[in-house]
C-alpha cells in the first residue's frame, strides 16, 4: 500500500540520502499538492533557497514569476503550482556556479511523487538537468536547441525553458525569440492551466 501524499512529503523532507555529499547538509525544498495544475521542475535549490527553505526565493524566482505572468501568492499556492526540482537539496558550488543536482534524488523520489500530481496541465522543464529528466532522448544536443524546439515539446505537455538566473542575461540577449515568441505562449498556457 502506498503512503498518503502528506506522508510521502514528510519522507521527502526528512531525506538524508546524500548527507555526506552536501556541504550545508540536507534540507529538501519542494512544494506540491495533489490539486496542482502547473508543475515546475528545476535543477536544485541555491544557497539562498537552502537558507530560507522556500523554492525560488531569489532573483531567479522573481524573473520566473515575471515569465509566468503570476504573482507570489499564486506561485506559492501548492494546490495550484507544484515545484519539484531534480535535486531537493543545495548541492554546493563549483567554479562556474552551483554544482549539478545530486544524482540520487530524482530517481528515488520522482517516481513516487510525480504520478500523484494527476491534475497537472503543464510541465515546465527549467534548465538542462530538468530537460534531461523530463524529455530524455527527445531533447536537443544543447539547451538552446531544446528550447528552440519548444513547440514540439509543448504538444506533449512539456515546455522547456532556460534557467531564469541573472547569469543567463547573455543567453537571453542572444536569443530574442525567447521573449518575443515563447514567453507570450508560456503566459497563455500558464493562465489556462491555473484557470480551471
Amino acid at each position: 500500500m502506498s503512503p498518503s501524499f502528506a506522508t510521502l512529503l514528510q519522507r521527502i523532507r526528512a531525506c538524508c540520502l546524500c548527507q555526506a555529499a552536501l556541504p550545508l547538509g540536507c534540507r529538501p525544498v519542494l512544494q506540491a499538492a495533489p490539486g496542482a495544475r502547473l508543475l515546475i521542475v528545476g535543477q536544485a535549490p541555491g544557497r539562498r533557497v537552502h537558507a530560507s527553505g522556500i523554492p525560488f526565493d531569489d532573483a531567479s524566482g522573481q524573473r520566473l514569476r515575471q515569465w509566468l505572468g503570476i504573482d507570489s501568492t499564486t506561485f506559492y499556492d501548492p494546490q495550484r503550482v507544484a515545484i519539484v526540482p531534480m535535486g531537493f537539496c543545495y548541492p554546493g558550488s563549483g567554479r562556474s556556479g552551483d554544482l549539478p543536482p545530486r544524482p540520487e534524488c530524482a530517481p528515488t523520489w520522482h517516481p513516487q511523487l510525480l504520478p500523484r500530481l494527476a491534475r497537472v496541465q503543464l510541465r515546465l522543464a527549467i534548465g538542462q538537468y530538468a530537460q534531461a529528466g523530463l524529455l530524455g532522448d527527445r531533447r536537443g544536443r544543447t539547451l538552446t536547441e531544446t528550447v528552440q524546439a519548444w513547440r514540439g515539446h509543448l504538444q506533449h505537455g512539456v515546455l522547456p525553458l532556460p534557467h531564469p538566473s541573472p547569469r543567463n542575461r547573455l543567453w537571453l540577449a542572444r536569443n530574442p525569440w525567447f521573449e518575443a515568441e515563447l514567453l507570450p505562449v508560456l503566459r497563455q498556457r500558464v493562465a489556462q492551466a491555473l484557470a480551471d
